[in-house]
């Protein structure tokens, strides 16, 4: 079997996810940041929203070069790869959010963060179950019966959702399956009331996002570094971003409960994107300045734990009684040298280049941490 040609376009779309994730999720405190870095509050969409679907577009891409690998193994081999690593990620995903396993006590000192008050779900534990679906769908059925399910996933989620609530915060039928599956105490508490935007029935439509991802670097890899292949990722993302629009009138796009209309508005926009990568760099060979997204793309999953549990860290030192040294560092340099949001967003950039240089490090020394 020859090696599959390498795209370094996919490479940088991987690398611009990771990058643009880590200024989103890390914005400096002090200061409101710029709109278009944060989330729609529930309807709507800002590009931050287009982050996470990217994610799992890019697990996708990466699935169409291991994928054709899995088919010269047997069935127990396939299973044991697939249910390793979605063991792995879920893991790692739900220890995350528990670190760093204690918690302060009003009048002061710390306790056990008790496990009955974990959040079991969240985005490494979607991107394990997104991945899990998707791999054992694509492996075991042909491709037509893999495009249908996707359309049934996308129509049946939707239909779940008509006819088990409305579609407000703690109305949806997903947070109510939520409930009932893992209970208040398990779930997200960032919205201010107990509501997980990545819950066990949305989780569904967000497979689609990954078979996506797949089919389309398995038509990148046929189709090679052509303008047959750019014009036809163009025309299939603008004819996904068409239906969304269209959907959008009677099922909002809604990146917090993962709608149908948002997983076709996001892979629409993913195919547009890896469409026009391609194009200029693939095509015209304009690559200066493309080794920084591969710094990313070559470890994303451990630079983005890296993101993640850095900035904990960050919040769980204390400076003062009430003030945290994330806090502190925004408040006393980064306001202070850019008040407002343009402080807001030189902290987010300072931080994701010191998550960069890691990278960087790492790439030098050549270690790979994969999964």
């Amino acid at each position: 079997m020859t090696k599959p040609e390498r795209f370094l376009a996919l490479d940088v779309l991987r690398g611009m996810t990771i990058c643009f994730m880590i200024v989103v999720n890390t914005p400096g405190s002090g200061a409101q940041p710029f709109s278009p870095l944060l989330h729609a509050k529930w309807f709507g969409f800002t590009p931050t929203d287009l982050v996470f679907p990217t994610f799992l577009f890019v697990v996708g891409n990466a699935m169409s070069f291991s994928m054709p690998k899995y088919r010269q193994t047997g069935a127990g081999s396939v299973l044991g790869k697939i249910f390793k690593r979605t063991i792995i990620i879920f893991l790692v995903g739900y220890l995350m959010y528990w670190f760093p396993f204690f918690r302060e006590v009003k009048g002061g000192g710390y306790e056990f963060f008790p496990i009955k008050d974990t959040r079991i779900l969240g985005v490494l534990q979607r991107i394990a179950l997104a991945y899990c679906a998707a791999s054992l769908i694509i492996h075991f059925l042909p491709r037509k019966t893999v495009w249908l399910l996707g359309v049934i996933f996308l129509i049946g989620y939707w239909i779940i959702l008509y006819v088990g609530g409305d579609y407000s915060m703690t109305g949806n039928a997903g947070h109510k399956l939520d409930l009932i599956l893992f209970g208040e105490s398990h779930l997200y508490h960032g919205e201010g009331v107990a509501f997980d935007p990545e819950g066990f029935l949305s989780t569904m439509p967000a497979i689609v996002n990954v078979i996506v991802g797949y089919y389309a670097g398995i038509f990148i890899q046929q189709k090679g570094k052509t303008y047959e292949a750019v014009s036809k990722l163009l025309i299939a993302g603008f004819t996904f971003l068409t239906i969304a629009y269209f959907w959008d009138f009677v099922f909002p796009i809604s990146k917090k409960l993962w709608t149908s209309s948002f997983v076709l508005y996001t892979t629409g926009l993913d195919l547009v994107i890896i469409g026009t990568l391609i194009f200029v760099i693939e095509i015209k060979g304009y690559t200066k300045g493309t080794y920084f997204f591969q710094v990313f793309g070559k470890n994303p999953l451990f630079i983005y734990l890296l993101s993640e549990i850095l900035v904990i860290i960050l919040y769980t030192i204390k400076t003062s009684p009430k003030s945290a040294l994330y806090h502190s560092i925004n408040n006393t340099v980064f306001q202070q040298l850019l008040p407002g949001p343009w402080g807001s967003l030189f902290f987010a950039i300072c931080y994701m280049l010191t998550c960069w240089l890691v990278g960087y490090w790492m790439d030098k020394k050549k270690i790979y941490i994969r999964v």
